[in-house]
C-alpha cells in the first residue's frame, strides 16, 4: 500500500513539473556571462528549466524556424524581419544594446583606428592585406561584418581573410594568436579583454549599433513548442527587475555595463501580456 502510494505520488509530482524552455541565443549573450546571471533567478522563481543553445543568430533563427526553439535572442535585425515575414513569431521585443567594434593589434598596421568611418577602416585593413578574421557563421556579427564590406565596396578574399566559422570569444582568440584584426561586441571582447593583446582601434557610436531583440516562437505555426513557457520567460527579461540588473551587467569587473537597455515607453517596443 505504502509503495502504491509512493509511486503515485512520485507520478503526480512529474505530470505537474512545468515542461522546460529552449532558448536559442548568441555566443555573444553566452559568453559575456550574462544569462548565467540572469536565468537562475528564472528557474528558481517559476521551477521552470531554460535550456540554452549558444550558436551564432543565423542557425539560433533557423533552429527556431523549425520550431526546436521556444524563444529566441539574436541581433541580426534584417533576419529578425525576414523571420518575422514568414510567420514564425508570435512577438518581437527589444531587450538591449551595445556597440561593436574593430579590434586589432596595438601597433594597428593598417591604420583603421583613424579611419573616419567604420567601411573605411574595413577598407584600409582590405588595402593593406592586414589579417582579418572573420566569424563566417551567419551570426549578427558577421552580418554587421559582411555589411561593412559591402558599404566599403570590397569583396573580402585572399589570405588575409580567415573566416574562422567560431563564436565571438574563439573569433577574438584566433585573432589574438595571429596578431589580426576582427569584429567584436564590445560585450564580448570586454568579458575576453584580460586573455587577449589585442586593443579596441575603431568605436563610432551609431554606425556600430548592435541591438538585441526577444522573439516568440509562433504556436500557430510549431503547435509543439512551449509558448506558455516561452512568453514567461520573456515576461521576466523583460521585468523592470531584470533590466535592471542587464543594464547594471559588468560594471564592477569593467568599469563599464556590457549592455544598455530598451525601456517599454521607448517606440517599437511594448511589454507582452
Amino acid at each position: 500500500m505504502i509503495l502504491v502510494l509512493l509511486v503515485a505520488l512520485a507520478s503526480t509530482a512529474f505530470a505537474a513539473a512545468p515542461r522546460p524552455v529552449t532558448l536559442a541565443t548568441t555566443t555573444s549573450v553566452q559568453d559575456t556571462g550574462l544569462l548565467d546571471a540572469l536565468l537562475p533567478g528564472f528557474e528558481h522563481s517559476t521551477g521552470i528549466d531554460v535550456k540554452v543553445i549558444a550558436v551564432g543568430t543565423g542557425q539560433a533563427l533557423e533552429l527556431a524556424r523549425r520550431g526546436d526553439a521556444d524563444v529566441a535572442l539574436v541581433h541580426a535585425p534584417d533576419l529578425e524581419r525576414e523571420f518575422i515575414r514568414q510567420g514564425h513569431s508570435a512577438g518581437h521585443w527589444r531587450l538591449m544594446y551595445n556597440y561593436f567594434v574593430i579590434v586589432g593589434p596595438a601597433n594597428d598596421p593598417a591604420k583603421g583606428g583613424s579611419a573616419s568611418t567604420a567601411a573605411q577602416a574595413m577598407k584600409r585593413i582590405a588595402d593593406a592585406k592586414a589579417l582579418f578574421v572573420s566569424r563566417g557563421d551567419k551570426s549578427g556579427t558577421n552580418q554587421k561584418e559582411l555589411a561593412l564590406w559591402k558599404a566599403a565596396k570590397i569583396k573580402p578574399a585572399g589570405d588575409w581573410y580567415i573566416e574562422a566559422g567560431s563564436g565571438m570569444a574563439a573569433t577574438l582568440r584566433l585573432a589574438d594568436e595571429k596578431d589580426a584584426y576582427t569584429l567584436s561586441d564590445i560585450g564580448t571582447y570586454l568579458s575576453q579583454k584580460s586573455r587577449l593583446r589585442l586593443v579596441v582601434l575603431y568605436e563610432r557610436g551609431g554606425e556600430l549599433l548592435n541591438q538585441y531583440s526577444l522573439m516568440a516562437v509562433s504556436p500557430n505555426k510549431h503547435p509543439s513548442v512551449n509558448y506558455d513557457g516561452g512568453m514567461r520567460l520573456i515576461r521576466y527579461f523583460l521585468a523592470p527587475a531584470t533590466l535592471k540588473r542587464i543594464a547594471a551587467f559588468g560594471a564592477d569587473r569593467f568599469g563599464q555595463s556590457l549592455f544598455q537597455v530598451y525601456r517599454s515607453a521607448e517606440p517599437g517596443r511594448r511589454a507582452p501580456r
